[in-house]
């Protein structure tokens, strides 16, 4: 008896000894060696990759050379410098190109604008983020709504959009305006005491983090404050970690960045649960009829929704939408804010434009949500910043199942990957003076459709672009009335990628107070 159930242990044994080894040589050699093949075929060729690392070492160097010196002049034209392989790949294998992220996830990069619109809107059910984006950021923002697919995708973008329309939206506008006049007297106080120089980058940084903690969390919002600064610690420890993926089984190893990243993890949800379980308790005794008003207590008062309509949304997914929240919320619209007000600081004339403008539209009153649609010079000024320096400088899908692209057959398992940058810097569709700050490029609607995507397109389009915009506009236009600002003669220019363009040492601008 012993014995046949000794042997029953050992067939199992190795039937999942057997079914492991062949995923692991499946998802690292087969299924990447049969896309390789199979794109070669249809003439999409590339660098040729090494073992284990692919062209993550090729790309890397390119891109430490490139950005290793600073740029001599205030100079938009940074494709070269912040994408070197996309230029020298491009050059040498045409507008279609695969590169490989390890040996595990080959990426093609596409530029065609008419086959991006039918990614983007035709196949966005089947195309989404791949495995290699999930287990980069499944310790920061886990599974929310930046990282979902399919019908999970779908699940939880129709929990979260109604936070980012009509009244609702429209309710977040008081929290923008009091975090900035915060900011505003605070720096007049200064300007006061004789100094005049400061990084911008710092108060739009804290700015918006603020406007985040207030419209996430409202009255945790000191509470709010400490989970992004450990979000923040744990977005550039992910950075990190992420570079170790390629390697079979890496993710498991008790590698320093593994440790510190699941105790980061542990403190920002410990945090989270505090804020969630306050609500609940105090929704539960009577206190309080629901459970907010702000994006949790919406995600809150949704949960209890569905749990009575039979449905079940859990804990970790809520925590997961507030980290997301955070991360897609901050960081890409103070860089948004801080490569503005660096574009106006060095061109005068359209600064005085944009001040007149909201002089006009405001008279003297602070800015509203009545007023924004009349911001039509700033909104061109937005666009074009964004267009230089847009929040996101890369969009990947990955293909999940077979996809026909134009003349393209995409198989399954192809990432895809769309230079944002490159795109919204090509003389072929904004013409010779892609890389010039030139605003009046949006006074009409008649450019081509498709090439400027700075929120991405199509039904998975940045759920929250219209609070993004609403918080850019009602900033710079508080800023613009009470300050003149130019660029000082410390800034340096030197653009960096890090998941986002960042200024590599900040914007330094000289202030004046208009008043005075």
């Amino acid at each position: 008896m012993a014995m046949v159930v000794l042997t029953a242990l050992l067939v199992v044994f190795l039937s999942l000894f057997m079914t492991v080894a062949y995923n692991t040589l499946s998802c690292y050699w087969l299924t990447p060696r049969r896309i390789k093949k199979f794109m070669e075929r249809q003439g999409v060729r590339g660098p040729k990759p090494r073992l284990f690392i692919g062209n993550m070492l090729e790309l890397a160097a390119m891109v430490s050379k490139s950005t290793s010196h600073d740029m001599n002049t205030i100079s938009h034209d940074i494709v070269g410098r912040l994408l070197p392989h996309f230029v020298a790949w491009s050059k040498q294998y045409g507008k279609r190109f695969i590169y490989w992220h390890g040996i595990i996830e080959p990426r093609m990069c596409l530029t065609e604008i008419e086959l991006i619109k039918e990614l983007l809107f035709k196949h966005s059910s089947i195309s989404g983020k791949s495995w290699l984006q999930q287990e980069g950021c499944k310790h920061f923002i886990g599974r929310g709504l930046l990282m979902a697919n399919g019908k999970d995708w779908h699940h939880q973008r129709h929990i979260v959009a109604p936070a980012f329309m009509g009244d609702k939206l429209k309710s977040y506008a008081g929290y923008m305006v009091e975090c900035t006049t915060e900011m505003l007297q605070s720096l007049k106080k200064e300007v006061e005491l004789g100094r005049t120089e400061f990084e911008i980058g710092e108060y739009m940084t804290r700015l918006t983090a603020d406007i985040i903690s207030r419209t996430e969390f409202d009255s945790c919002y000191e509470k709010g404050k400490k989970i992004f600064n450990l979000l923040t610690d744990l977005q550039h420890q992910c950075a990190k970690a992420s570079r170790y993926f390629c390697f079979p089984g890496s993710r498991f190893l008790p590698s320093k960045y593994n440790i510190e990243i699941k105790k980061m993890k542990v403190q920002v949800e410990k945090l989270l649960m505090e804020i969630i379980q306050s609500r609940k308790d105090c929704a539960e005794v009577g206190r309080s009829s629901s459970y907010g008003n702000d994006l949790l207590g919406m995600l809150l008062n949704e949960m209890k929704e569905k749990k009575e309509n039979g449905f079940s949304l859990n804990l970790q997914l809520i925590m997961d939408e507030c980290k997301t929240f955070f991360f897609a919320g901050h960081e890409t619209t103070a860089l948004l804010l801080t490569w503005t007000v660096m574009l106006l600081a060095s061109n005068p004339s359209w600064q005085e434009k944009v001040r007149a403008e909201v002089k006009q539209v405001c008279n003297g009153q602070t800015p509203s949500v009545d007023h924004l649609s009349k911001f039509t010079l700033l909104n061109m000024v937005i666009n074009e910043s964004m267009r230089l320096y847009p929040p996101a400088s890369v969009l990947p899908r990955m293909a999940f199942e077979d996809i026909k692209l134009g003349d393209l057959h995409i198989p399954k398992g192809l990432s895809i990957w769309i230079p944002v940058l490159a795109i919204h810097h090509s003389e072929e569709l904004w013409g010779k003076d892609a890389n010039e700050f030139n605003p009046d490029r949006f006074a009409s609607k008649s450019f081509v459709p498709g090439r400027f995507i700075p929120f991405a397109a199509g039904p998975r389009n940045c759920v929250g672009q219209s609070f993004a915009m609403m918080e850019a506009k009602i900033i710079l236009a508080m800023l613009i009335s009470r300050f003149s600002f130019n660029i000082s003669d410390n800034y340096r220019h030197a653009p960096v990628l890090v998941l986002t363009i960042k200024p590599k040492y900040g914007v330094q601008v000289c202030l004046r107070s208009i008043e005075a």
